[in-house]
Parts: C-alpha cells; sequence; structure tokens
C-alpha cells in the first residue's frame, strides 16, 4: 500500500445504503435535475415497482430502497438481455 492512500473500508453501514422516499430512488435511478424531470422521475418510480418487481420496501407508507438491491437488480436485467440473445 502506497503511504497516502487511504485504507479501504469494505463495511457498508445500512444507513448509507438506503434511499428513503421515490423522490431519492428516483435521483439515484435516473438523476434528473429539473423540477418538471423531478417529477417524472418519481413517477417512473412508482410505475416501476407496479410492474417490474423494483426491490423496494415501505417504512409506513414511505417506498425505500437499498442502493446495493437496486444495482444487483438492474445487474441481473441486463445479464438476462444477455442471455436471451445468445
Amino acid at each position: 500500500m502506497q503511504p497516502d492512500a487511504a485504507p479501504q473500508n469494505k463495511q457498508v453501514h445500512l444507513a448509507d445504503d438506503i434511499l428513503k422516499g421515490a423522490d431519492a430512488i428516483a435521483d439515484f435511478l435516473f438523476h434528473g435535475t429539473s423540477d418538471d424531470q423531478r417529477s417524472r422521475n418519481r413517477r417512473k418510480v412508482y410505475y416501476l415497482v407496479e410492474s417490474s418487481r423494483l426491490p423496494i420496501f415501505r417504512l409506513g407508507s414511505m417506498l425505500c430502497a437499498r442502493k446495493s438491491k437496486l444495482l444487483d437488480f438492474i445487474a441481473t436485467q441486463e445479464n438476462r438481455v444477455l442471455e436471451s440473445g445468445q
């Protein structure tokens, strides 16, 4: 390890992995910037939850998701497309 390199901490805290609310999930997935785009992206999240088994859970009525589970879900979807194309 180089002397000025920071040690790699592989431990992920649960609070760092959770997205709370459809807005936070939409920002993570779509990265929209304008208010109009944010509103459309939030609607996309609700649609994906209902139609595609997007891995979410609820805390009361609030949609929540783990960043790691969303990334795994996306990777799985990519692999399904690649395998079906062969």
